[in-house]
């Protein structure tokens, strides 16, 4: 079984509207130009990085904005340009939060779980409802759509409809889940909860919204077939969330048998970590980050646990950073003690994400990480696996579809619109996906 990156692609539409509370990085930025060329590039050039490394890399594409269905549903009528000038002129934060490129954080799109932890031996996928932020759950319907284009064999995927909306079931996705495993031993998966739907949850967060719910992560793993004894369900700590923690990989990363985390990252560290070795079945590497080596704040701030962990063909890991972990002195210097320390990492990977940071989003929330055989890969569908050729096709794409420069205004352009319809037209042939927008009679 290989892992592979499902990386989002950037959308034409990227920019900052700081729409996502407790996400401080969007705030600090809200109302900045954006430069989605650089933006797609960018997020290109760490997929391209990662495959590289030898790791299994593969893309999803982005999701049609301005969303006009949306806009339709509010009640504002006409033309497509009579729509965008009334909403700009009306209620421009709604067309910014319709206009999103949020689904280029693919660690959002959906929770999976291979077919060898599963008990009818399918690979799983839950779309995510993403239903505590407005703009975010614009995107599930078209997420299934196009999971359901790429991964369209029955006999060996299944792909679960978002959860029903509202504030009992609000489900973040993979962000908020981690897999273990050790070659040979049963997997263990952690889903990180913020909040309680029935029933009192003990200490919860105030200034800033905990948006999974336990009900959310439960239901999950049950439509993935997860065996049940391989289900740790643990709160998030509050005062991290409080701290712009909003989703567990915030301050969380794991891979295979290496758990590295923040003390701020879940209630009751001691407990946490006595259950994990409990439970794990293997050679278990835990590594928990006290305060006093990095402060939450400065953990929130760099982003040093939003990395990613990746197994090296040769052996051994590399940790992929966003370059913001050197800007920090604490970040870089814990960074350092980790290469020199006795643990699964041999690397150093650092990846220049700004634009996606500026909107609180490191290297691990740009992908969905998918674990498949040898002959599952063969039944996805299309021309998603990065390659050299792939790569340069996308990478010509962008120069000729997006745009250098957009601010809010621009949004309520009809021939930015069109310019995106026509690019994700010419997208879905590329990456032989067959139609899979509204706007191309799919989804």
């Amino acid at each position: 079984m290989r892992e592979y990156n499902f990386d989002g692609i950037v959308g034409p539409t990227h920019q900052y509207s700081g729409l996502s509370l407790g996400n401080l990085a969007s705030a600090v930025h809200r109302g900045k130009r954006g430069d989605p060329r650089a933006a797609a590039l960018q997020g290109l050039a760490k997929m391209r990085t990662l495959a590289a490394l030898g790791v299994g890399q593969a893309v999803l594409p982005p999701q049609p904005r301005p969303c006009l269905q949306t806009l339709r549903r509010l009640g504002f009528t006409g033309s497509d340009g009579q729509v965008l000038d009334a909403v700009f002129r009306r209620a421009p934060e709604l067309l910014a939060a319709c206009s999103s490129a949020s689904s280029m954080w693919a660690a959002n799109a959906a929770s999976f779980t291979p077919s060898s932890d599963t008990s009818d031996a399918k690979a799983h996928f839950t779309v995510a409802n993403l239903a505590s932020m407005f703009h975010r759950s614009l995107e599930a319907q078209q997420t299934a759509a196009t999971l359901r284009a790429i991964f369209s064999d029955s006999s060996a995927f299944e792909v679960h409809e978002a959860l029903p909306t509202g504030l009992h079931f609000t489900d973040e996705g993979a962000a908020n889940h981690t897999r273990l495993a050790e070659a040979g031993s049963p997997a263990l998966h952690i889903f990180g909860w913020g909040r309680r739907a029935f029933g009192e949850t003990t200490s919860q967060a105030l200034r800033f919204p905990a948006r999974q719910t336990l009900e959310a992560s439960e239901a999950v793993a049950r439509l993935n077939r997860v065996k049940a004894d391989s289900v740790l369900l643990w709160q998030q700590e509050p005062l991290g969330i409080e701290s712009g923690a909003f989703h567990s990989d915030v301050l969380a990363v794991g891979h295979e048998y290496f758990f590295l985390y923040h003390a701020a990252a879940f209630c009751d560290p001691d407990a946490f970590e006595a259950e994990l070795r409990r439970r794990f079945q293997g050679s278990l590497q835990l590594r928990r980050v006290t305060d006093a080596e990095l402060s939450v704040t400065d953990a929130v701030q760099s982003y040093l646990f939003n990395s990613q962990l990746v197994s090296l063909p040769e052996g051994g890991m590399a940790i992929v950073v966003p370059q913001e972990v050197r800007q920090n002195p604490s970040a870089e210097a814990l960074l350092q003690r980790l290469l020199g320390e006795a643990n699964p990492l041999d690397q150093i990977v650092e990846v220049e994400v700004n634009a996606s940071m500026k909107n609180g989003g490191g290297p691990a929330c740009l992908r969905l990480r998918v674990s498949l055989t040898d002959a599952e890969s063969a039944r996805v569908n299309g021309r998603v696996f990065l390659d050299e050729a792939l790569g340069a096709a996308l990478e010509q794409w962008i120069g000729r579809h997006y745009r250098d420069r957009l601010e809010l205004s621009d949004l309520a352009d009809p021939r930015l619109l069109e310019e995106g319809r026509v690019a994700l037209h010419e997208l879905t042939r590329i990456l032989q996906i067959g139609p899979i927008y509204p706007f191309q009679g799919g989804a």
